[in-house]
């Protein structure tokens, strides 16, 4: 088949194009080619989404996939006006950021949204509010020919945000020193394969399946994902668990960025960001490598990138150092 991905230079459409090209699809790339190289055997087609001559060299043929992964509205319009008569099958990857509410467990696609950006181009603070206004968009553009593949937290070989790597390169870096984690065991956590999740966003594509699906991996709970990080990395230290409010305290930011605790959430309005529920994908055929096996994987990937490397999230040796002593001295 014919396929065109808007994007494709970076990680996620990287891996899309790598996926279809296994399959023996031919790939094309639309993009600015300035955040990595496509993968090998793709084509490139060079362009800047905000210019009106962005699709002149690929809006005169007919596309059997497309696959759309950006989150600025002004794009995603732009796209399907050039390009929406063209394209047998269109997916849209899209975000569990769009709904509402992060406060109830097992939520399935029916909950409700947020209200839609109206700007073309935002910054991270709106990441919701816009993929709401591409959904929107695709869905009057296309009709019954899109899917909407609301991913959650996408981690693996490659997670160049560095959050699903964490524990277990943490686990690595020190396997006989303490290691501080955050006291929330039951707290859910949902990551996805970035190789499960493309092998089902091209498999319903060529399948032409259409719809809504939360694309989002198995409900682990924290401790569990500590357990197998643990594991995997070979860590026989000494666990410490720090109360969620003495972690605020001590100003270490949840979930993401620097000198944070990767995956945790403490704020009572995310407390079900990682439980919501992908029964749908499930039954339409969306599975889920062992997470050992994506652990495992991750760690290699890891140790290639330097288990000491300055990271995007996660705490370096130093800040866990410091934050050990403080919560020794409280506790004597």
């Amino acid at each position: 088949m014919e396929v065109l991905i808007l994007g494709g230079t970076a990680w996620i459409g990287r891996e899309v194009a790598r996926r279809a090209l296994e399959d023996g699809h031919a790939v094309t790339c639309l993009a600015r080619g300035e955040s990595g190289a496509i993968a090998d055997g793709a084509a490139l087609v060079a362009a800047d989404r905000r210019r009106p001559d962005a699709y002149d060299e690929v809006r005169t043929r007919d596309w059997d996939i497309v696959v759309e992964i950006s989150w600025q509205p002004g794009m995603v319009r732009g796209a399907l006006a050039a390009l929406a008569d063209r394209a047998r099958h269109w997916t849209l990857v899209s975000t569990g950021n769009v709904y509402a509410s992060h406060t109830e467990p097992g939520a399935d696609e029916s909950a409700a949204l947020l209200e839609p950006t109206e700007l073309d181009e935002v910054g991270a603070e709106l990441y919701g509010e816009a993929k709401v206004a591409c959904e929107l968009a695709s869905t009057g553009a296309l009709g019954d020919r899109l899917l909407i593949a609301r991913s959650g937290l996408i981690g693996g070989p490659g997670d160049h945000t560095d959050r699903t790597g964490y524990w277990v390169a943490r686990a690595a870096r020190d396997p006989r020193g303490p290691m501080l984690i955050p006291d929330a065991p039951a707290l859910g956590t949902q990551v996805i394969d970035v190789r499960d999740l493309v092998d089902w966003i091209v498999g319903s594509a060529v399948a032409g399946r259409v719809g809504i699906f939360n694309a989002l991996g198995p409900v682990v709970p924290f401790g569990e994902w500590i357990k197998l990080s643990r594991a995997v990395g070979g860590h026989r230290g000494p666990i410490v668990a720090a109360s969620p409010e003495w972690l605020c305290q001590q100003g270490v930011p949840e979930f993401m960025g620097e000198e944070s605790l990767a995956l945790w959430i403490s704020d009572p309005r995310w407390a079900a960001f990682g439980e919501r529920s992908n029964r749908r994908a499930a039954e339409a055929g969306l599975v889920h490598r062992p997470r050992e096996a994506m652990l495992a994987d991750l760690l290699v990937w890891e140790r290639a990138e330097g288990l000491t490397r300055a990271r995007q999230t996660g705490l370096s040796a130093e800040r866990e150092a410091q934050l050990l002593e403080r919560l020794r001295a409280t506790t004597h």
